[in-house]
């Protein structure tokens, strides 16, 4: 996707996308801005076009992206309800320990990610990192379900496999 279709993507559907959040919002009784859900959506999709990811339907994967934020931001809203702060938490944010052990943890990922072919590596960003379903995946990659299917599982086999290496 060119930087101009990007433009001329986001004229026509910024305006759905922010109703979109505006209504989850409000269904969901949460405090936020639908703006911010709306751009948010529209870098994730501007990230994975100049990844090179193929996208068949920009204007679906759009609003998947933006209902999947609202629903990533509606599941933080809650754990953070029912959760008592934990001991590596302050009420200012994460301590440097824990900040630490994201780093060793992205770390370690992009070590396994790195001996898995590229493929597989996109496939499994799309659905880890973006939680995309099987068919957003089958429809953004424009390969077949079976086929997304089958190759996650392969991968996440491999992953296992070099995991037991290690321990």
């Amino acid at each position: 996707m060119t930087e101009q279709e990007f433009h001329i993507l986001l004229v026509q559907e910024h305006k759905r996308l922010v109703a979109l959040a505006a209504r989850f919002l409000h269904a969901s009784g949460m405090d936020g801005e639908a703006e911010d859900i709306a751009q948010e959506a529209a870098a994730k999709l501007w990230e994975l076009s100049q990844k090179g990811y193929p996208i068949r339907d920009a204007s679906a994967l759009a609003v998947r992206i933006t209902k999947n934020l609202c629903v990533e931001r509606w599941r933080a809203q809650r754990r953070m309800a029912f959760q008592p702060l934990a001991g590596d938490h302050y009420e200012g944010g994460p301590t440097a320990e824990s900040s630490l052990d994201e780093q060793e943890n992205v770390r370690i990922r992009d070590q396994l990610y790195s001996r898995l072919s590229e493929t597989q590596r996109r496939l499994l960003t799309l659905r880890n990192e973006y939680a995309l379903s099987l068919d957003e995946i089958a429809l953004a990659t424009g390969k077949p379900k079976g086929s997304v299917k089958a190759t996650l599982s392969q991968a996440r086999k491999q992953l296992l496999e070099e995991i037991k290496k290690i321990q």
